[in-house]
């Protein structure tokens, strides 16, 4: 049995960043497999990876989306691995240390569902990646009126300096239980890209923990490509719309509650810091 799995899915990628992402996870003394899973036209990324036991190459023979991508390994390792971990080809990381502390974070507590590290840009800017459950209004005013955007959305007040319970983790980086992936299910596959990793992310939230641990910490490139590209943009409405239909638009009385729970205890552990220090 593995105690770490992770799946990355690429398409078209260039392989000099994904190797990189691949050398970042397999640099570790832990029982650890990482598997491509490639929606590309061509197989042609086969040739360019890493020749590792631990590494893991599949063809799709099509754009299957980031979640459904995703689904199809973690059906295979929700039964062989302990832990897995949803991972970008964008993402890495120095510390060969860095998964087993995020193993022994998350063995500290039978509800810690999913981890998420802290996030910073190659700049060593921090990415504000958790964030609350969002309403339509924060999504509209975050992407096209960011001066209107209610500022505790993305947490930024924290200073993304403290260990805190946050609903919605990116899925840039989710460190998940497997045993919590086959409670609570895998990604949504109707969604083809953008907004997965939030419903996954309430979905565990839901019935366990799931925790920003910004005692590690990644880089992610992070391209941001549907501020670049229309049809992104588009794919990314469509997700939101998706979304909303899903879990209430207007009306959503589990985000009111689960936003709520959230601000109260982040304010009351800010407190007892300060009291502590």
């Amino acid at each position: 049995m593995y105690t770490v799995t992770a799946s990355i899915v690429t398409y078209h990628n260039p392989p000099g960043l994904l190797n990189q992402a691949i050398a970042s996870f397999l640099n570790t003394q832990l029982n650890v497999k990482l598997f491509i899973s490639d929606n590309s036209a061509t197989d042609a990324l086969r040739n360019e990876l890493p020749a590792d036991a631990r590494l893991e190459y599949r063809f799709n023979n099509a754009n299957l989306g980031f979640g459904q991508a995703h689904n199809l390994i973690l059906k295979e390792v929700a039964a062989i691995s302990e832990f897995h971990v949803i991972l970008n080809p964008d993402v890495v990381f120095d510390n060969p240390q860095l998964l087993a502390k995020l193993v022994a974070f998350a063995q500290t507590e039978r509800a810690i569902g999913a981890v998420m590290p802290k996030v910073v840009y190659p700049d060593g800017s921090t990415q504000l990646l958790a964030k609350l459950l969002p309403s339509p209004l924060d999504l509209i005013t975050r992407r096209f009126l960011p001066f209107l955007a209610n500022k505790n959305f993305d947490l930024a007040f924290t200073g993304y300096a403290i260990t805190m319970d946050v609903p919605f983790i990116s899925g840039c980086f989710m460190f998940v239980k497997t045993a919590v992936l086959n409670d609570v299910g895998f990604f949504d596959d109707r969604y083809f890209m953008y907004c997965e990793d939030l419903d996954l992310s309430r979905r565990i939230n839901a019935t366990y923990r799931t925790v920003f641990y910004p005692e590690v910490e990644i880089v992610h490139h992070y391209a941001k490509g549907s501020y670049k590209s229309k049809n992104l943009l588009k794919i990314h409405l469509q997700s939101a719309f998706r979304y909303f239909n899903k879990w209430g638009w207007l009306i959503d009385p589990q985000r009111s509650k689960t936003n709520k729970i959230t601000l109260e205890k982040i304010a009351s552990e800010n407190i007892d810091t300060a009291r502590n220090p």
